[in-house]
């Protein structure tokens, strides 16, 4: 057995993978990676990459790939991290998953899983819908929520069929009350043997 876990968790806008990933995170002992706070932390820190990315946004243009892949490769070479991860929001596309795949091979490791959360189209416009109200969010228009789903479905979810033929993917239905959902995703890592040992680290098959 290795203390480690690498794991992605991917699923479209509105299926709770940023709340289910924090916790799978703090059960394997590992940090919850997650792009969009990396992004601000940079920002905030002021670091040449995070004035990069403030230059970027400010101009209305997206985080090039590039740059997002050497910001996330930064933050896994901190010493939190040594032992196992778990990404959110990266790799977002074919090209991201190149960048993570030369990252990892150079450190001679390699991903556990890849969670992906199933969540039909209509449940995360509805849940979407109903974030923008509680959080009296305007710009999230049905157009605006429409459109996140369309690039998550023409960018990021073909990434799954990679990690399929590795076969890494761990589809988890991600419709129902949060523990319920927590649970399947903690059986089916199970399943491969991917268990936390108990006291916030993770055991894993060498």
């Amino acid at each position: 057995m290795t203390n480690s876990a690498r794991f992605l968790i991917v699923g479209p806008q509105g299926s709770g993978k940023g709340t289910q990933g924090v916790l799978v995170a703090e059960a394997f002992g590992v940090p919850q990676v997650a792009t969009g706070d990396i992004f601000r932390e940079n920002v905030k820190g002021g670091t040449d990459l995070g004035k990069q990315v403030q230059e970027i946004i400010e101009a209305g243009h997206l985080v090039p790939d590039e740059l997002t892949s050497e910001l996330v490769r930064d933050r896994l070479a901190q010493p939190d991290a040594a032992h196992g991860f778990l990404l959110d929001g990266y790799p977002r596309n074919r090209g991201q998953v190149d960048h993570l795949d030369a990252f990892l091979e150079g450190r001679g490791e390699s991903l556990d899983a890849v969670i992906e959360l199933v969540v039909p189209r209509e449940e995360s416009i509805a849940r979407l819908r109903q974030r923008a109200s509680d959080q009296g969010r305007t710009d999230d228009t049905e157009e605006v929520i429409e459109n996140r789903l369309a690039i998550y479905e023409r960018e990021t979810a073909p990434i799954l069929d990679v990690y399929r033929e590795r076969d890494l993917v761990l589809p988890v239905d991600g419709v129902g009350a949060l523990d319920e959902v927590t649970a399947r995703i903690f059986a089916a890592l199970a399943e491969r043997g991917l268990v936390p040992n108990g006291d916030g680290a993770a055991a894993v098959p060498a």
